[in-house]
């Protein structure tokens, strides 16, 4: 599965990046999302396939609080990220003749820097954990260092950082699901607008890939972080985790590349299967 994954999404980006018709914003954003994707995938499975090799199931304290930060970090990035392919969808759809002024390739970059700031300052939070004290057992129920776990193993009072963690989640889930409600309530108004079903099917085929993803991504994450650590399950959150640290990614490829003509057509062209279609 991680070699599916890291493979998957590098030839995503390789075919876009080697298609000048496919230089478009969309097109941007989903090299960053199969970037974000490879990274959460080798943010965890190289340690994993370590212990699984040696049959020494341990990892460092410091390497643990790494593991937990970049993790996150990448997570958060893949929040955003969606939230701002949602954005994507709704200028494309209903503000067509505004498309190539709104979204610029200096906007897009720069929104994207921002998305990277934002998702590494929040997930800095979560290093106050190394405050806390483990006085009781230190194995951690998870297949890698997650905060729940984490908290889940600490003597300390965790009280206010539950808190705080909560108001981060809040800031950094519902704040970017609104924005991707509120879009596709745009879209889905204009789309009722369209007289043909012909042409709602055309448009709507557009969103799917994003749908998609937004639904398996965010079913899983509320299921594992919206509920505080004393109600935290550690067989429900392995699951979860499972399903968007490992699953999302490796489908990630097949998701954009099946449900988009386009990008499946230069697809087989990069690999020498077909023709490029034209620009």
């Amino acid at each position: 599965m991680c070699l599916v994954t890291v493979l998957g999404n590098l030839l995503i980006i390789m075919a876009i990046s080697s298609h000048t018709h496919l230089h478009t914003p969309m097109y941007f954003f989903v090299v960053n999302l199969s970037f974000i994707d490879t990274c959460i995938t080798c943010s965890i499975a190289p340690k994993i396939l370590v212990n699984i090799q040696m049959q020494q199931h341990t990892i460092s304290y410091t390497g643990c609080l790494i593991q937990m930060y970049f993790f996150l970090a990448l997570i958060l990035m893949d929040d955003f990220l969606l939230a701002v392919m949602a954005y994507d969808r709704y200028v494309a759809i209903c503000l067509p003749l505004h498309y190539t002024m709104i979204l610029r390739p200096q906007h897009c970059q720069l929104v994207v820097d921002a998305s990277w700031l934002c998702s590494h300052l929040l997930a800095s939070l979560t290093l106050l954990v190394a405050q806390f004290s483990f006085c009781a057992s230190h194995v951690i129920p998870h297949f890698f260092c997650d905060l729940l776990p984490l908290l889940k193993l600490a003597c300390s009072d965790t009280h206010i950082f539950q808190v705080m963690m909560f108001i981060e989640a809040v800031l950094s889930g519902v704040i970017p699901l609104t924005c991707i409600l509120v879009s596709y309530a745009h879209i889905i108004h204009s789309i009722l607008k369209i007289p043909s079903a012909g042409g709602k099917h055309k448009v709507f085929s557009t969103c799917g890939s994003h749908l998609t993803m937004i639904t398996l991504f965010y079913g899983t994450l509320f299921l594992v972080y919206f509920q505080p650590s004393s109600s935290y399950s550690a067989g429900s959150g392995m699951v979860a985790s499972v399903i968007y640290t490992t699953v999302i990614p490796m489908l990630n490829p097949f998701i954009y590349s099946l449900q988009n003509r386009d990008m499946k057509e230069d697809l087989w062209a990069f690999l020498g299967w077909g023709t490029c279609s034209a620009p």
